[in-house]
């Protein structure tokens, strides 16, 4: 990974479903790395229960595009030819690929079966809410599109924890499945008493069968694909010691080494603290807390006090383990987890992630090129992405001086030639804007320094201390940088 790596989470929710999107992403590629994007987390590749299917439903962990299943070859991004390609494209060019891995659950069952389940409160899933009695579930996957291709495993109830509908009744609801060494895990997020179950069949990863069916799976999937890493979706409900051991297996029985990021759904900074005990560090975490910060930011204007933003993040706790964003394809708007930063605050929450010191930004399709065929901002966080892949290097100095405003320098360093910066955020509307003193050290004196995002007019030229009184407007932006002839 390069140093100033950047993610750039290559989806979003509202994509056509046209079989394009590995192509799309070929022709994006080059022009990505231009502004320093090194690594790419791909959707999910595998077949989902349509075409139409972001992946989260996911149908055959196999299929990626190769089989006639679920009426389509396809899945929704393209085909399997296209999908190793775009993965050769990436790595001529010596960018990274992340694939989204989900492992929690199963939709879109070949055949329902028969078999007892107790229906639980889906507000507190310990308590029951009827007896245990003999339901139909669509549990039964047996894949005859793929014909025993790659694996011979097929899915039976027994291999579930739980479903969310009763074909006999057409009852909806959170459905226990009963048996010897069944029920849910207990190595799961205590949110809703016990949220091991999410959505679709639930996959019970405690049945020793599943456990090497997923192992064996795991190594098929990173032998045959050369990804870089991946991406797991839905942690909070998978038993952690499971996800600790696959993650250890990934990494004994692969060739390479292999990044790993987790999607921890909370703004409990202490659940993720917690999390990365119980996996032993294996893997970085989405720092969903500091996106919650942005997305209060933006709902509370001026009232929002930028001198708390890093409290309680994971970021500032464990730097090395934070991947930063501002949203992605769960928060936007529509989706069920929708809490998408105000764009009156969004460009400030990409400064204060691209050009700091800490984390492993990610940034989202869907700010970048829009979302469902609507604007993106490419045009405003493109000078941000080239000061990160450029400027933001060396040290780091803040001055979180104001309720409104807060800014840091980067001193930069001599690998860097012309890198160090100094960024102003500001949520306040004083009328003269805000303004305050940073030095970068006698080295920068007589520097001539202006805003890279052309918002802040003018130019600042550094005294002996290499220091000035730098400035930006009311609810606005600034990246002060060295002006270079």
């Amino acid at each position: 990974m390069q140093k100033n790596g950047l993610m750039f989470q290559a989806f979003e929710w509202d994509l056509p479903a046209d079989a394009q999107h590995w192509e799309r992403l070929r022709g994006a590629a080059t022009e990505l790395q231009e502004y320093g994007v090194d690594s790419l987390w791909l959707p999910p590749a595998h077949k989902g229960v349509s075409r139409e299917d972001v992946g989260y439903g996911s149908y055959d962990l196999y299929d990626m595009g190769e089989f006639d299943q679920k009426n389509t070859v396809a899945t929704k991004y393209g085909t399997v030819e296209e999908l190793i390609a775009l993965l050769e494209t990436l790595h001529e060019r010596g960018m990274r690929a992340y694939a989204d891995i989900v492992l929690n659950h199963k939709g879109g069952a070949d055949e329902t079966e028969i078999f007892r389940a107790t229906p639980v409160n889906p507000e507190d899933r310990l308590s029951p809410v009827g007896e245990s009695r003999d339901i139909e579930g669509w549990t039964k996957f047996t894949f005859p599109g793929r014909q025993d291709k790659y694996s011979a495993f097929q899915w039976h109830f027994s291999h579930f924890t739980g479903v969310d509908f009763d074909q006999r009744t057409g009852e909806k609801g959170i459905f226990r499945i009963e048996g010897e060494d069944a029920g849910f895990s207990e190595k799961v997020d205590g949110e809703k008493g016990n949220f091991d179950y999410l959505m679709n069949a639930d996959i019970d990863v405690d049945n020793p069968d599943v456990r090497a069916e997923l192992f064996r799976w795991g190594k098929w999937f990173f032998d045959r694909f050369p990804f870089d890493g991946m991406r797991m979706d839905a942690i909070k409900h998978i038993d952690s010691q499971f996800m600790h051991d696959f993650v250890q297996e990934m990494q004994d029985q692969v060739d390479r080494d292999l990044y790993v990021v987790g999607e921890y759904w909370t703004a409990g900074l202490e659940t993720l603290q917690h999390y990365l005990d119980q996996v032993s560090y294996q893997l970085d975490l989405f720092d969903v807390p500091l996106h919650f910060k942005f997305f209060q930011a933006g709902q509370d204007k001026e009232n929002f006090d930028l001198r708390t933003l890093f409290d309680d993040t994971l970021v500032r706790s464990k730097p090395q383990q934070a991947v930063t964003f501002v949203d992605n394809h769960d928060s936007q708007p529509g989706q069920a987890l929708e809490s998408f930063v105000d764009d009156g605050f969004k460009i400030q929450a990409y400064a204060l992630i691209l050009l700091r010191q800490d984390g492993y930004p990610c940034l989202f399709y869907g700010d970048y090129y829009g979302i469902g065929g609507g604007p993106g901002q490419e045009e405003a966080l493109n000078p941000l992405l080239l000061a990160r892949k450029y400027r933001a290097y060396g040290e780091e100095i803040d001055n979180f001086f104001d309720p409104n405003c807060i800014a840091f320098a980067r001193l930069g360093d001599a690998d860097h030639p012309h890198s160090g910066l100094v960024c102003l955020v500001s949520n306040g509307y004083a009328p003269e804007g805000y303004h305050c003193r940073m030095e970068l050290g006698p080295d920068w004196a007589g520097q001539i320094f202006y805003d890279v995002t052309g918002r802040q007019e003018g130019t600042l030229t550094l005294d002996d201390q290499g220091g000035a009184e730098f400035y930006v407007g009311q609810n606005s932006l600034a990246v002060w940088v060295e002006q270079v002839e």
